[in-house]
């Protein structure tokens, strides 16, 4: 059993040494070289490698040269096949591999060479970089790349150009501006060279009136008539000339044909794709036209032409995100242009950067407008998609309404009356929505129609009254004028006047006082009379009697009429009067109103008065001294409620004698 069981271990450690993953490969002309790998690394083993013809041998290393052999010619010939085994040996035996077949032509490869190859359908002035590498026929492995060169095409005349127009309103003065725009033809060589560009236009029915242009930029600015032109364009170098790129300019009256049905766009993984429909089958040949939508006049114009098909892509990384594009599809037959259809896109959509502005209008109890201005095109940031209003009472809950992007304006319904509110609207896109401006108000208390229908019922209501009130009156006239505008007494009738008797207005004559009196003649009062219109002047002003016959109101300084000094006044009941040849003098002062009897009566009695009121009267004057004082008149029994005081002047030196005018 134990010299078994050592046989085994024996073999064991061997098959651990079996060589695997043979490969070889031929390299042309240099060796013919064969690797492999053993299942399990060991020291102080041999490799042999047997070819058909002959065997190279590993030396004993660690390292892992020992683990490949080459084969090196003269013996080497293609094509050949070969057998190749490896043998691995120490001292506990030796173990050999699969015996393995190998085809030169199949496995050679290929180191750089010297030989020369033409290279064709390169672009004229264009810089490239030429690298090879080689592989035999039928061959799986190629030669490394040998090193760069790199080289630059000879230059030759301009290729032709494409050429494009824009076309702008015409002016007051009937020239049109229309604005050239040309670039180099698809395929043109990118170092193309170009010195400058030779532009002729001319009316199509007169070419005699030619004109010629010379510049260096790439557009042209024209101001044609409304006729048709013909455009030609031409770029030229040190070599040559382009080919002539002509263009026709329509009349300004002319129709263009229409052939493009419809129009949409999507967008791809890194594209952009737009797609029509026509059903004109002649027509072939497409300009795409687009441009960023601004707030401002578009300067800024690309354009490509498309033949043979009915679409258009562009790289997304050549549009800006978040900028609007107008696209716009000419057809295009022969020289004729037609009618464009135009769509708006967006490469990528964001939030807007502002929200709208809002305000209020025709607020009512219930009810109000709420109106919003649309978000510049440059700030919108995508297609605005809806708009949500958000109103919220105080301190109450938040509502909102959403309507779509065409409605720019919206009212609100169920408000609470005399209630303030606060609304904003947002302007929402595929990317999100932006609230605007916070803006407040107040319902009103009461509407318009309410004030109107209190209003009518108010006036209705007077216009029932005033039906009858106005039949009453045409009914029985005296009644409703005596209601309306009372009789007023006459003061010539009053008991006064009879009392005064007959004679009555002849002895009322005083003078209105003067108001230039002379300040050197001792505060002297100036005569009064009485005007022979007293009566009336009564009955018609009554007001102006009382300012004639009264001094200024009690209490306030006033300056004397005669001199402009301030006086000192008492109040008194009654005014006194000063008859003919009699003199003021001093009196005491009093702040007691006198009795009614404490009058003084002219000389002369008016006729017609009782004996019973003649000793009255006589017996008063007799009391106050008819030498110091003379009354002007007794008060009005009519105006004795309005007239309770009368103010006396008191003088320090009474003047001589004042006359009393008859």
């Amino acid at each position: 059993m134990k010299i078994q069981l050592k046989i085994f271990q024996k073999f064991s450690l061997l098959y651990t040494l079996l060589p695997e993953n043979i490969s070889c490969i031929f390299y042309y002309e240099r060796n013919f070289t064969c690797t492999w790998s053993p299942e399990k690394e060991a020291s102080d083993t041999w490799y042999t490698v047997k070819r058909t013809y002959d065997h190279c041998t590993t030396g004993n290393s660690t390292s892992t040269a020992r683990t490949s052999c080459s084969f090196y010619p003269p013996p080497i010939t293609i094509p050949d096949n070969y057998t190749i085994q490896v043998e691995a040996q120490n001292a506990d035996g030796i173990i050999k591999s699969d015996i393995t077949q190998w085809r030169l032509d199949t496995i050679g490869k290929w180191s750089n060479g010297d030989t020369t190859y033409n290279l064709t359908g390169l672009q004229a002035f264009t810089e490239y970089v030429v690298a090879l590498q080689c592989v035999a026929e039928e061959s799986v492995f190629w030669s490394g790349w040998s090193q760069e060169k790199m080289g630059t095409t000879e230059e030759e005349a301009p290729h032709g150009l494409d050429l494009w127009r824009v076309l702008r309103p015409a002016m007051v003065d009937g020239r049109r501006p229309v604005q050239l725009l040309w670039k180099k033809a698809r395929g043109a060589p990118v170092l193309e060279k170009t010195l400058g560009y030779n532009i002729q236009y001319f009316p199509e029915n007169n070419t005699n009136l030619t004109k010629t242009v010379n510049t260096t930029n790439q557009q042209l600015d024209l101001y044609l008539g409304g006729e048709t032109y013909w455009v030609s364009v031409i770029s030229y170098n040190s070599l040559g000339e382009s080919s002539l790129a002509t263009l026709r300019i329509p009349a300004i009256d002319e129709k263009p044909f229409q052939c493009i049905e419809a129009m949409h766009s999507c967008l791809t993984q890194d594209q952009l794709v737009v797609e029509w429909q026509s059903s004109a089958s002649e027509v072939d040949t497409w300009m795409v036209e687009w441009f960023p939508v601004l707030d401002s006049e578009p300067s800024i114009f690309s354009w490509e032409s498309v033949s043979g098909a009915r679409n258009w892509t562009i790289q997304q990384d050549e549009l800006k995100p978040f900028w609007c594009y107008n696209i716009s599809v000419y057809p295009m037959l022969q020289d004729q242009v037609g009618e464009p259809y135009s769509i708006q896109a967006y490469v990528k959509e964001g939030i807007p950067s502002v929200g709208p502005v809002s305000k209020v209008e025709n607020i009512g109890v219930k009810t109000v407008t709420i109106t919003w201005k649309e978000i510049p095109m440059s700030r919108r940031n995508g297609f605005i998609s809806n708009y949500t209003i958000f109103y919220q009472a105080e301190d109450g809950k938040e509502f909102s309404k959403t309507v779509n992007s065409s409605i720019l304006q919206y009212g609100l319904e169920s408000l609470t009356r005399m209630t303030s509110y606060t609304v904003q609207v947002m302007a929402s896109t595929s990317a999100g929505g932006i609230n605007g401006t916070r803006i407040n108000f107040k319902t009103l208390s009461i509407s318009v129609f309410e004030i109107f229908l209190i209003t009518s019922l108010v006036g209705g209501s007077l216009l029932i009254l005033i039906i009858p009130t106005v039949a009453y009156g045409l009914k029985k006239p005296n009644k409703l004028k005596h209601l309306c505008w009372p009789d007023v007494p006459n003061p010539a009738k009053s008991s006064i006047a009879m009392w005064r008797g007959d004679n009555f207005e002849d002895k009322l004559n005083v003078k209105e006082f003067d108001d230039s009196v002379n300040m050197e003649e001792e505060r002297i009062l100036k005569p009064c009379s009485v005007p022979s219109d007293l009566i009336d002047k009564l009955v018609v002003d009554f007001e102006n009697f009382l300012e004639e016959f009264s001094t200024e109101e009690p209490g306030k300084g006033q300056e004397n009429i005669l001199g402009g000094e301030k006086n000192e006044y008492v109040t008194s009941p009654y005014r006194p009067y000063c008859p003919t040849g009699k003199q003021f003098k001093e009196l005491p002062l009093s702040t007691e109103i006198p009795s009614r009897k404490s009058q003084c009566l002219s000389s002369g009695v008016p006729e017609g008065t009782s004996s019973e009121d003649k000793e009255q009267l006589l017996s008063s004057a007799s009391s106050l001294g008819l030498d110091h004082l003379c009354e002007e008149g007794a008060p009005n029994p009519y105006l004795k409620n309005s007239v309770t005081t009368r103010e006396f002047l008191v003088p320090e030196k009474l003047p001589d004698q004042t006359k009393r005018e008859v």
